[in-house]
């Protein structure tokens, strides 16, 4: 199907990957990682239009762990860990209208109000009691630069992204919004997009080094993470198609109890996606919808999410104003 030129700026302007992180029960200490398995997906390397965006993503987790398996969550050893997560990432983006290196670069801060919800058994033997917390407040801030090139069909971009221990954070609790540690994650995406066949196929990788938290004197180890997405547009609005992701933990943490040992986490999962893109007065929004099953987990929680992402073109909406 050929998509036509008109389509394709639509799909140029409407579809903007989200840079952020976040801090749901996942993976190094006590299960919580910087990077959010799945937060990119479909189109990540298409350079968003300039000006000012604001990308907005829903999101939901819900995993647990097996009774057998234990994670350093609230200072102690915790079994059975079920955990909910659910937060409003808001991704406030300038993009401006110069190049650096034939680049478009763009630059983002990312935060988020969000809830979580922890219970488990905790501790050992005689001294081990079920527990349950709840948390809900603002999480850290996720500061992203990025860079896009673009030649024909092929798309690439480059990212710097990192955290800043901001949110709520208390290394005594189940449940946090914060990650209670700084990090730096770098990478980047490649995405085919082909306007007259309709068929787009993304893919984006990077590494997160972790810093020590100062509260527990634990450092996470060095992640890898790889996000996937292949899609065909049915029309010049809506398109389906299917996600990915693959998390593996590089490097063992410093500073868990020994009977934990080498904790490295991986986790795998896969799903489905949709997006649609809407017409408000000449101008395009985004949105997308995507789930995932997580399969072949090794400490960490294990379970599902959902991803409903919106992505308002301030600058567009703000002109068709004038």
């Amino acid at each position: 199907m050929n998509l036509g030129k008109g389509s394709r700026d639509t799909v140029l302007a409407g579809l903007v990957a989200l840079p952020f992180a976040a801090t749901v029960a996942l993976a190094d200490e006590g299960g919580v990682s910087f990077w959010l398995p799945g937060q990119y997906a479909s189109f990540a390397a298409i350079a968003p239009d300039p000006g000012f965006s604001l990308p907005m993503q829903t999101y939901y987790y819900s995993g647990s762990a097996g009774a057998s398996k234990a994670l350093n969550r609230g200072g102690q050893a915790s079994f059975g860990l079920d955990s909910d997560f659910a937060a409003q990432f808001l991704t406030p983006t300038w993009t401006p209208h110069s190049t650096f290196l034939g680049a478009r670069p763009s630059f983002s801060l990312t935060f988020f109000p969000g809830w979580s919800r922890t219970s488990a058994d905790v501790g050992l033997g005689a001294h081990a009691a079920s527990r349950a917390d709840e948390a809900s407040g603002f999480g850290d801030l996720y500061p992203m630069a990025q860079l896009f090139w673009s030649k024909g069909v092929h798309n690439w971009m480059t990212y710097l992204t990192g955290n800043i221990p901001v949110g709520a954070y208390d290394p005594d609790r189940l449940s946090n919004l914060g990650l209670g540690h700084a990090a730096v994650d770098a990478g980047g995406s490649y995405t085919y997009l082909n306007t007259k066949t309709g068929w787009e196929f993304s893919a984006t990788a990077g590494l997160t080094y972790n810093f020590e938290n100062p509260d527990t004197d634990y450092t996470s180890g060095i992640d890898s993470h790889l996000d996937i997405g292949v899609s065909r547009f049915l029309n010049q609005q809506l398109f389906v198609g299917a996600v990915g992701y693959a998390y593996l933990q590089l490097t063992p943490d410093e500073g868990q109890p020994e009977a934990f040992g080498n904790v490295e986490s991986r986790t795998f999962a896969v799903g489905p996606q949709v997006g649609y893109n809407f017409d408000a007065g000449g101008t395009t929004i985004y949105a997308n919808l995507r789930g995932y099953y997580e399969f072949g987990v090794q400490n960490r929680t294990e379970g599902g999410s959902v991803f409903l992402t919106v992505d308002l073109p301030l600058s567009a909406l703000a002109h068709r104003k004038m």
